[in-house]
């Protein structure tokens, strides 16, 4: 098929490349604006877009999808059918259903659980089991059209962030393939989402990475391992950030009668912190300016 594709992170690289082995001729890639980045603020593409220039294909970054001008171009282009994977804007109704197959959207959540921004992160943020994917087309709304296809993957109890981000990617790939091909075959048909157990998640900023020892030490397991690589969770060690990057939790609950964020004692095998219940070990920090390293070199 004709495919316009709308993207911007990482997580799109799989998806791109697996049309394009597939045979699937990709017309255009819509992007965001390039953004300054780093300490130097200097201008970097999209990963989506980099792909695109290194594949010879077209890219188009509108500041906003919605303007009468973006719409006009993206309306312009030859396609059967668009596929949209993190783009970052909601599309207007002009572009929904421009193509004969409209716009169909790779999520990285099992619909309706987790509409919105950064799924991956808060499905091990809240301790879930199970996650997936899901390839649904596209309405007006934020992901809340019917879904065409889902597939499942289990949260190992020791993945992070972004080693599932990764995983999820490829699983996304393997769908959307799966799904091009039974559109194409007239073989899916849209199942509605049951707004009853529609959650919504928002983005994910610097300030949930900020610890707190007050919290349970099986939560803050969870975030430390959900929020890396980014933002990473952290504390301050005499006026200076200490980056977590790895914990685990004690079967041990500790002394109920210890203050939260007492340290109970440190060696060789970590940190041990007692907090709201339980009690969690440190084992991989990072200090201001310094490398990421096992605590027991800290130490």
């Amino acid at each position: 098929m004709r495919i316009v594709f709308m993207g911007t992170p990482d997580f799109t690289l799989p998806i791109l490349d697996a049309m394009y082995k597939k045979g699937h001729e990709i017309t255009c890639v819509v992007t965001q604006p390039d953004r300054a980045r780093g300490r130097g603020n200097g201008v970097s593409f999209s990963p989506a877009k980099q792909w695109a220039l290194d594949h010879g294909i077209e890219v188009f970054q509108p500041e906003r999808i919605k303007n009468e001008e973006s719409v006009k171009k993206v309306t312009s282009l030859s396609a059967d059918i668009c596929v949209v994977a993190a783009f970052g804007q909601i599309l207007p109704k002009p572009v929904l259903e421009w193509t004969k197959y409209g716009c169909i959207n790779v999520h990285a959540s099992l619909l309706p659980k987790y509409r919105g921004a950064a799924p991956i992160q808060w499905s091990i943020l809240n301790g879930d089991a199970v996650t997936g994917v899901t390839i649904m087309q596209m309405g007006e709304g934020l992901d809340d059209g019917d879904i065409l296809l889902q597939k499942e993957y289990p949260i190992d109890h020791d993945v992070t962030g972004g080693e599932l981000f990764d995983k999820l990617a490829a699983l996304g790939s393997e769908a959307l393939i799966e799904a091009l091909d039974a559109i194409e075959a007239g073989e899916l048909t849209p199942i509605p989402q049951d707004e009853a157990k529609a959650t919504h998640v928002g983005m994910i900023d610097k300030s949930l990475g900020r610890i707190s020892f007050a919290r349970p030490a099986a939560e803050l397991e969870r975030y430390i391992r959900g929020l890396s690589p980014w933002p990473g969770c952290f504390l301050y060690s005499h006026g200076k950030t200490l980056k977590l990057w790895k914990a685990r939790v004690l079967p041990d609950g500790g002394d109920e009668k210890k203050a939260c964020g007492t340290i109970l004692r440190a060696d060789e095998g970590g940190l041990y912190i007692q907090t709201s219940d339980g009690i969690l070990s440190i084992l991989e920090v990072q200090l201001e300016g310094k490398k990421r390293m096992p605590y027991s070199d800290f130490l």
